[in-house]
This record gives C-alpha cells, sequence and structure tokens, in this order.
C-alpha cells in the first residue's frame, strides 16, 4: 500500500473540502492514525476494493431481514450522527480535521448518509463522498445485528438506480467481501475512476420498502 505522509494539517489553514474532493479525483482519500492524531496522510492502494453494482450479494438471511422491514431506513436526515457512530471505536481514522471536512461536503451536497434506525433509534449507517458518478465509501457501523449490511443494499440500491458506475470500499475486508465486493489493481481502479468522474449521477430518490430492494438486487446465495 502506498502511503504519502504530508505532515500535519490546520483545521483553518490546512486541508479544505475543495482540496479533498480534488484528491479523491486523483484517486486518492485521506485517514489519521487515530481520533486523537492531527497528523492527515494521503492513502492510494496498490490492491483497491470496489463492489460491483451489478455483483452485489444478498445472503437468504439478509433477504429475510430486509423484507421483514424491522428497520426504518433514510439518507442524508443524519450525517453527522452516522459520522459520529463511524468514529465510535477504539481504534478509528478520523480524526476531528477529516470530520469537519466531510461535514462541510456534506453541507456542499458531495457526502451522503444512509441511516438504519430502530424504535427511533439510530443502530446503523454509512456514508460517503459522492463526485460524478463514483462514490467513494469511507465507513460504515452497526449496533445492532444486520443493520451495516441492510444499509450497504440500501446505498447499492441507491447507487444503481441513480446511475453510478463506480462504488469504491477502499480495502477489501471480509465483511465486505461476503456481499460481492473484489479488489482490483490500482492501475485499473484509476481507469474506472476516470471513466466515472467523466459521468453524472444522482444521489436522490424515494425510499422503497426492503422487499424491492432484495428484488432489484438479484444477486442472492
Amino acid at each position: 500500500m502506498f502511503i504519502a505522509r504530508q505532515g500535519k494539517q490546520s483545521p483553518v489553514t490546512g486541508l479544505t473540502p475543495k482540496m479533498l474532493l480534488f484528491a479523491y479525483r486523483q484517486g486518492v482519500f485521506p485517514m489519521s492514525e487515530s481520533r486523537d492524531d492531527p497528523e492527515i496522510f494521503w492513502v492510494d492502494p496498490r490492491q483497491r476494493g470496489i463492489i460491483p453494482l451489478d455483483r452485489f450479494r444478498i445472503s437468504r438471511s439478509l433477504a429475510r431481514t430486509l423484507r421483514r422491514g424491522q428497520f426504518t431506513i433514510t439518507f442524508d436526515t443524519a450525517f453527522e450522527q452516522v459520522l459520529h457512530g463511524c468514529a465510535d471505536r477504539d481504534e478509528t481514522w478520523i480524526n476531528p480535521t477529516i470530520h469537519a471536512l466531510c461535514l462541510s461536503l456534506h453541507h456542499e451536497g458531495h457526502a451522503h448518509s444512509v441511516e438504519v434506525w430502530q424504535n427511533d433509534r439510530l443502530v446503523g449507517g454509512v456514508y460517503g463522498i459522492s463526485i460524478g458518478s463514483a462514490f467513494f465509501g469511507e465507513s460504515m457501523f452497526s449496533r445492532a445485528t444486520d443493520a451495516s449490511k441492510v444499509a450497504l443494499a440500501y446505498l447499492v440500491d441507491r447507487l444503481r438506480r441513480g446511475g453510478y458506475q463506480l462504488f469504491d470500499t477502499q480495502f477489501l475486508t471480509p465483511h465486505l467481501a461476503s456481499l460481492g465486493a473484489i479488489e482490483i489493481p490500482r492501475a485499473q481502479y484509476h481507469r474506472l475512476l476516470a471513466a466515472a468522474l467523466g459521468q453524472s449521477a444522482s444521489f436522490s430518490g424515494v425510499v422503497p420498502a426492503g422487499a424491492e430492494v432484495v428484488q432489484r438486487n438479484t444477486q442472492t446465495s
């Protein structure tokens, strides 16, 4: 993995939302070593994780969960709460600078979230950055069984319906692999990214029932 450290960034004079969008367009993304570390470094993995939008895998158990409708799903109604949920763990790369930048991008319409609720309590979610027809998945969290998987299923469904061409997950984890994520070489990723940035997509839309999500995303197992 190639990691370029850019030194400490000031929330005022350092990295800006505009610079962050430029970095994503070049195929790199920011991370910090921990919540309390003010240093930001750029990451451009040799092997990049993506979820091919036509290969997202909904297991039988996840399909049952989606059809039961035990969760309420919203989009872009609690972005900062999702951000907090993703950072609320022992080890996190989301420091205050990254938190502030992502929140600014959300206010500018470039960052989006999926929220999963149960009895009016936020129990899961996922957020990411949108540029052209590329969506850069940043992080997700879960406080209830299958909540993050449900969030991801709704996100993939929205991306497919909105005309997105690339869903970047940054890295490949066993959890993401079980849902259809794969690794591709850096050069291939950059080709896909260039093509996706040249096309437009829309993140807006109605919230479908879980059964509709299952029906539209037919890669079941």
